[in-house]
């Protein structure tokens, strides 16, 4: 990185516990309004997020891949704090157990919310996982 070219300072925490931090050069979230990309410089923000896979690139060109199940991010003075209800990396999701999840969930066919939201977070899985067979590997 150049000397004075600006990044942003990233923290993605969980209920559960912290899951990464570190420097990044861009962010990219879903919210309920649609995706939203962050580079150095944004105007602060405070926004919700929908389950969706968060994408984060940093100072070296490598990709992070983090599925995201709820919750918000802040952005301020170049510091982006994602504080998920769940989260977990792309290299942490078992491809075969979500993808049976999805299978187990939509064969059931109820439209009762606890199986909606299984079926939504194992397509959330799955589709992180997929993403992050495409970037470089962390």
């Amino acid at each position: 990185m150049a000397d004075g070219e600006k990044i942003l300072n990233v923290a993605v925490v969980s209920a559960e516990r912290a899951l990464w931090s570190g420097q990044a050069k861009s962010l990219v979230a879903k919210t309920p309004e649609g995706d939203i990309g962050i580079l150095p410089g944004h105007e602060p923000v405070l926004a919700l997020l929908v389950e969706s896979p968060l994408r984060i690139e940093e100072p070296d060109g490598t990709k992070l891949v983090v599925a995201v199940h709820g919750g918000f991010f802040s952005v301020s003075d170049n510091d982006v704090n994602v504080i998920a209800e769940v989260a977990e990396l792309a290299e942490d999701i078992d491809l075969e157990r979500a993808q049976a999840a999805l299978a187990r969930a939509q064969a059931s066919g109820s439209q009762d919310e606890d199986e909606l939201g299984a079926a939504r977070r194992a397509e959330t899985r799955i589709q992180t996982a997929s993403i992050a067979k495409g970037v470089s590997a962390r």
